[in-house]
């Protein structure tokens, strides 16, 4: 590509940013990455009654906490602003006018009363009401009452809107990077509004002028914008401005693939729908967020890239260096991708088990010390990255690991049943007494030893090991048994043999 890249991801503050909304910010982030160009955040806000408090600042604060980042917006400035649409009202009044000018648009004074009988007298004949062709010359606008009646309206405080004049007859011929080639006749389509009398543009008229005036050069977007495609590609042409290039991203779809993925199916079905949390500032109502479940950023980002994405091999673990260099518009597929839980989780889980284990260590030293009420130890690391392989989270960590730090006060039923035997106690103390004679208790030597002792017994090491398993961790679980003792170290061992006997012998 030889042209400047532009791209924007243009959301409206009417709530917390749903994660197709995250998704289609990543892929023009990573669109433009792959092509050198330049990310912009642009806040589209023109609907004002339908704006909520805080959304704008969660949109910005999850985008960053994904590492989506961006070039141009309210926060990074840029030589194209203001970014938000509320502050650049000024700029489209014009624009509507010119069009005026052109006979491309013209005034409209239905009201919403009049509005509503045509749609009720449409829908006792059987058929929907569209304001536009067939219609126009009856209506109240200023194509049937004349401009000079119209401007006398709009003197006198008659509110009004500015609705585009589709055109007649017309085949318009749009092109989609995903879709290829899509026709529609413009007689089907309806004038819509482009400004209104309380000097605010639609979102129409404002995202035209908006991607003509900050140089976009390809507007990727969801799929449900595909039907106002006709109307933008008309736009471009009335005002004789060359059209970005568009690409229409699929839906994201529910786990039974019935139906689009909405805001409202996170918390009903059990999983997030948002980056991050988000508090309802009216109701006070938290909604889960990926980054509070515990998920990586770049564990998030991975998933969904692979929701609507698929690289030219089965690859499916990407870094975000990576995802540049792969991603490409053209293996963006077009039916709806099915969101999966857990696929969700087992990306998560993949992340963390190639994570470090000192990180990880510094990520679960407050859980940690939340359970105990002491200071980590200094061999956390080494003990996380004994049992990390079993953790989707690093929550999870203290489940598959609580007992290197506190010793079990009961012993699982099931285990006892299997590993308990009437000769384990008589077992587990002369193995407490060859532990308690060994200075070197690292994992090779006391191994060693303690095999070489069950050899010479001739007894069963699996019985002598399920039965050590049982004393020292409570349950038939845990990582390799010589490692466990390594870490809590001799005098705990020999203890946890001793509760263990004492406790068990009477069972």
């Amino acid at each position: 590509m030889t042209k400047d890249i532009r791209v924007r991801f243009a959301p409206s503050p009417t709530g917390p940013l749903h994660i197709g909304g995250v998704r289609t910010a990543l892929y023009n982030f990573l669109f433009a990455r792959h092509h050198g160009g330049t990310m912009i955040l642009r806040i589209e806000d023109t609907d004002q009654t339908r704006y909520v408090k805080g959304a704008e600042d969660y949109i910005m604060d999850a985008l960053q906490w994904c590492g989506i980042e961006i070039d141009e917006g309210i926060r990074e400035g840029g030589p194209y602003g203001p970014y938000r649409q509320s502050e650049r009202k000024e700029i489209y009044a014009k624009y509507a006018e010119e069009l005026i000018d052109k006979d491309l648009a013209y005034y409209a004074f239905d009201s919403a009363e009049e509005l509503d009988h045509y749609r009720d007298e449409a829908e006792k004949a059987g058929s929907g009401f569209v304001y536009g062709i067939l219609n126009r010359n009856d209506l109240n606008n200023s194509i049937r009452l004349g401009m000079e009646k119209a401007k006398e309206l709009i003197e006198n405080g008659t509110p009004y809107v500015i609705r585009f004049k589709i055109s007649e007859d017309q085949n318009v011929v749009m092109q989609d990077i995903i879709r290829g080639q899509v026709i529609v006749q413009s007689n089907t389509l309806d004038d819509k509004i482009l400004f209104k009398s309380d000097g605010m543009p639609t979102y129409h008229l404002a995202n035209i002028v908006d991607d003509h005036l900050m140089k976009i050069s390809h507007v990727i977007r969801g799929e449900e914008w595909l039907p106002s495609l006709p109307l933008h590609i008309l736009l471009y042409q009335a005002f004789d401005w060359q059209a970005p290039e568009f690409a229409h991203l699929p839906l994201l779809l529910k786990p039974a693939g019935n139906g689009k993925l909405s805001k409202r199916d996170g918390d009903k079905l059990g999983f997030p729908v948002f980056p991050t949390e988000w508090i309802n500032p009216e109701t006070s109502e938290k909604s889960m967020g990926y980054r509070e479940e515990g998920y990586f950023p770049q564990a998030f980002l991975n998933m969904l890239a692979l929701l609507g994405w698929h690289p030219t091999d089965d690859r499916e673990l990407f870094d975000m260096q990576s995802l540049i260099e792969a991603f490409s518009l053209e293996r963006v597929n077009k039916s709806g991708a099915r969101f999966d839980p857990d696929k969700a989780k087992w990306f998560n889980q993949q992340y963390l088990k190639e994570t470090d284990d000192a990180v990880l260590a510094e990520l679960f030293t407050p859980f940690l010390e939340s359970k105990t009420g002491k200071p980590a130890p200094e061999n956390l690391a080494a003990i996380v990255g004994l049992v990390k392989e079993r953790a989707v989270f690093v929550k999870d960590i203290w489940e598959q690991a609580s007992f290197f730090f506190v010793a079990p006060v009961a012993y699982d039923e099931k285990a006892v049943k299997k590993n308990w035997k009437e000769d384990s106690a008589n077992t587990m103390l002369e193995l407490k007494e060859i532990l308690s004679n060994i200075e070197d208790f690292t994992v090779e030597n006391t191994e060693a030893i303690v095999k070489e002792w069950i050899a010479a017994k001739e007894y069963s090491i699996g019985k002598v090991m399920n039965a050590f398993r049982l004393a020292l961790v409570g349950e038939s679980k845990g990582p390799h048994i010589f490692d466990i003792i390594a870490m809590i170290g001799k005098s705990e061992t020999l203890l946890r043999i001793e509760n263990a006997v004492a406790k068990l012998s009477n069972k």
